[in-house]
């Protein structure tokens, strides 16, 4: 029965027969809507081991289905004129009509299901985008949606400001997390103090500070503050540096400023430096007269 059915099906597919269209699309119908099945089982299964929210997903498996719906009734056309070569340039056009037309979509969702698959950044995470520094609150399909850091504001406070970025210009942007590998970044503190100052009095005040206002960091990475020291024009430059959360830097370095600033107040070797200008009075020395020179008598 089954090598009839073949053979019923081998002659419908010979050139010339009245039966070679219909049979071409149901056979390009067919292998549409299996792959599709195929591919929406293994993508679903796929993403249920990711952290992707249910509404992104289902809205993509939404798009995704009336993507294939749109090759399948292309190809289906396609194959009603019996041609194996006119199946062939319809799917080639089919492809160049949906890159030009739908450029910016697809790539939107590609962006998106890289972010699922490579995960560069999740919700929570303080990164910068395009130029912008923001939390992430919220992923879709079509934009990245950030609590603006600073904006409004000096320094890296969240602002309240909503920023929506499209994923399709992921692709082209740098992107900059400050959360990539640990939850804690590198922070410093610049210190100026006079030349007449003890530094290593200055460095441990400094360290100290450091180490009250980051105590829980310390903790968690178990790196300790510490200094580095510089000439500069009007004095010796400390730059205090530590381990800190990304979101805590504006509060903690405010933290850090208050507790150097009471420390030097209650040392008398250490003051800090700032641009001034000094005037010193030298007494006048005298010097010995320089008699003019005589011309030598042969």
């Amino acid at each position: 029965m089954w090598n009839k059915a073949f053979e019923f099906i081998q002659s419908c597919l010979e050139a010339g027969s009245p039966y070679r269209g219909p049979i071409l699309a149901a056979i390009a119908a067919v292998a549409v809507f299996a792959f599709y099945r195929t591919s929406k089982r293994l993508l679903i299964r796929y993403f249920r081991r990711r952290p992707a929210k249910a509404e992104n997903l289902q809205n993509f498996l939404f798009v995704y289905r009336y993507v294939w719906m749109a090759v399948g009734a292309i190809l289906v056309v396609a194959s009603l004129s019996g041609s194996i070569a006119a199946l062939g340039i319809s799917a080639a056009f089919m492809g160049l009509v949906f890159g030009w037309s739908l450029q910016s979509p697809v790539t939107g969702i590609a962006a998106w299901l890289m972010i699922v698959i490579k995960r560069p950044f999740k919700i929570g995470d303080r990164v910068i985008i395009a130029g912008v520094t923001g939390d992430i609150i919220d992923i879709n399909l079509t934009h990245i949606v950030l609590n603006q850091v600073g904006g409004t504001v000096a320094g890296e406070e969240r602002s309240g400001r909503g920023v929506m970025i499209p994923n399709a210009i992921l692709f082209q942007q740098v992107i900059y997390n400050y959360a990539f590998e640990t939850k804690y970044l590198l922070d410093e503190v610049p210190v100026m103090i006079s030349y007449e100052s003890d530094v290593d009095e200055a460095e441990q005040i400094c360290l100290r500070s450091a180490e009250a206002a980051t105590a829980e960091a310390i903790a968690k990475t178990g790196q300790q503050p510490f200094a580095r020291v510089e000439l500069a024009d009007s004095g010796v430059r400390i730059r205090l540096r530590y381990q800190i959360l990304a979101t805590e830097r504006q509060m903690v370095s405010s933290e850090i400023v208050r507790l150097v600033i009471a420390g030097f107040n209650e040392s008398d070797r250490v003051e800090f430096a700032y641009p001034h200008t000094e005037v010193l009075y030298r007494p006048k020395t005298d010097t010995p007269s320089i008699s003019p020179k005589q011309p030598q008598t042969p």
